[in-house]
């Protein structure tokens, strides 16, 4: 049985509610629980899993849904009795650190004046006003938040840009800043090596891979995905790759991003054509002559990136980093073989389970370039967009970073809720041959992401033991979750643990070829 308790005009957020769900979930008598803002997108999201009940049309993102599914009737009282006792705690919590949390900007800029960077992050509505506050008060801006309208972001670009300040967003996720990881962010090394992205997750893959090398990062300054589109015209991006031009502690540059815009590729090039420091370029699906024109090394992936940028620092052959990069593709015969003569007869399909956007575009071009027909709710052409980004179709990819994800609910870095459910419905269909899923770790993502996704690892295997299971963890040793120790649990459990996205990738194409 489902029942619902629904509270009209409360608003919680998504990490308080988060922290309630996974209370309720755990609570006896009770098989599956959902607390969520009753968003439009939730509510699609109640109606994959099961759990909507018609009268949610009713409410709207302002009230609170408490959904819960039961083989007790006589404990639904019980149960709501304890979600309102815990709605009670988390909204009554106060910080027992000590340390004084002020309510407003301007309370933060009193109480701390030397600090010349905000970082912003609340609903998009309001996160504008607030950035331009900021502006205003000579700080630079983050701005995490997204669903910011774009004339909202031309408006706060174009006044950073005439007052030497920097906005970093809005939908920015990653930065690191005179060595202060912001947001979604990796424990790397300090370094020589400075990076532009208008990627989040692109700048974590790069900058974690060039730490795990043992080279180091300088700035890394994220831009927002729009910054790169004929509207925006490439202010931030322009103005950062301006930054590090001039900053001395910063040898060699790394532009990552889709392709921009050919009016704003236009203005880069303009930029990099008097650039004496050496630039490596990862534009994901451009031409790489787009940028090589300019004396700029151009790559194909972000490994690729990763790894010429380390090259370049040490006075190395970039030939190199092509060699190898052949030869460890060579090998993967022998681990492609292994995989298929694990996969069930009658599998045949990818489903990829992404929490980066990035790792999930750069996917689908390696995928493409061997397999037809990829589906994905974030492709180029409307003949591969799945009709229902709830629901695979043949070979698919999903970003369940989108916007259609998160309105009203954590980012899936940090809450693993949606991604699990769908790893078990993909184990449900006979025709899934690969699960394949990143784990992004770093700061601002979940600190334990063993705990989380391991039990729905081993319940798919359960369900479905003749699918294989291939991953790619994007972090540092030194990053609080550890990647080493990420990597060998999961290895003990028959997940096969690739060495970058672009590695995962390239061994399902493989697989998929053999299949």
């Amino acid at each position: 049985m489902i029942k619902s308790l629904v509270k009209k005009g409360e608003y919680y957020d998504s990490v308080s509610l988060m922290i309630v769900g996974k209370d309720v979930s755990n609570m006896e008598n009770v098989i599956e629980a959902t607390v969520v803002m009753a968003t439009k997108e939730n509510k699609s999201i109640l109606k994959t899993a099961g759990l909507y009940l018609d009268e949610f049309k009713q409410y709207d993102d302002t009230d609170l849904l408490i959904v819960v599914k039961s083989d007790r009737e006589d404990k639904f009282t019980e149960i709501f009795e304890k979600v309102d006792n815990l709605l009670i705690e988390i909204r009554n919590r106060k910080d027992d650190s000590g340390s004084f949390t002020p309510k407003s900007l301007e309370g933060a800029i009193n109480y701390q004046p030397e600090s010349n960077l905000v970082l912003i992050s609340i609903a998009g509505r309001y996160a504008g006003r607030e950035a331009m506050k900021a502006l205003k008060q000579g700080l630079h801006v983050m701005l995490f938040s997204d669903n910011v309208p774009l004339e909202t972001e031309i408006e706060l670009k174009k006044y950073a840009l005439a007052n030497d300040l920097l906005v970093m967003g809005p939908d920015c996720g990653t930065a690191i800043i005179n060595d202060v990881p912001l947001a979604f962010s990796n424990a790397v090394n300090k370094g020589n090596i400075g990076i532009v992205a208008a990627s989040g997750t692109g700048l974590q893959e790069v900058s974690s891979i060039i730490s795990e090398e043992g080279f180091g990062i300088s700035q890394a300054i994220g831009t927002g995905g729009r910054d790169i589109k004929e509207e925006v015209g490439g202010k931030m991006f322009i103005s950062a790759l301006n930054a590090l031009k001039n900053d001395d502690d910063t040898r060699v540059i790394v532009l990552v991003s889709k392709p921009p815009h050919p009016s704003v590729l236009k203005k880069i090039n303009a930029e990099l054509k008097g650039l004496t420091k050496p630039v490596v370029s990862i534009f994901l699906g451009a031409d790489r002559n787009l940028v090589e024109v300019n004396g700029v090394v151009a790559a194909s992936t972000l490994e690729e990136a990763a790894l010429l940028a380390c090259a370049i620092s040490e006075n190395v052959e970039v030939s190199k980093v092509t060699e190898f990069l052949e030869a460890r593709r060579s090998s993967y015969g022998t681990i492609a073989e292994k995989e298929v003569k694990n996969i069930s007869s009658g599998r045949k399909y990818i489903r990829g389970l992404f929490s980066g956007g990035t790792l999930c575009d750069e996917t689908q071009i390696i995928l493409k370039k061997d397999i037809e027909n990829i589906f994905s709710n974030r492709s180029g052409d409307e003949k591969h967009a799945l009709d229902d980004s709830w629901i695979s179709k043949e070979h698919s990819l999903v970003d369940l970073g989108e916007d259609e994800f998160t309105v009203g609910r954590l980012h899936p870095m940090m809450d693993f809720d949606l991604r699990n459910k769908r790893i078990i419905q993909e184990a449900k269909d006979k025709e899934t041959a690969i699960i394949l899923f990143d784990l992004v770790l770093g700061y601002g993502a979940n600190m334990d992401p063993i705990a989380e996704i391991l039990p729905i690892i081993k319940q798919a295997q359960a369900i479905a033991p003749g699918i294989s299971y291939i991953c790619s963890v994007t972090g540092t040793e030194q990053d609080p979750q550890n990647r080493e120790n990420v990597i060998k649990t999961l290895e003990e459990n028959n997940v096969l643990v690739m060495p970058t996205n672009t590695a995962a990738a390239e061994i399902v194409a493989l697989i998929l070829k053999n299949l």
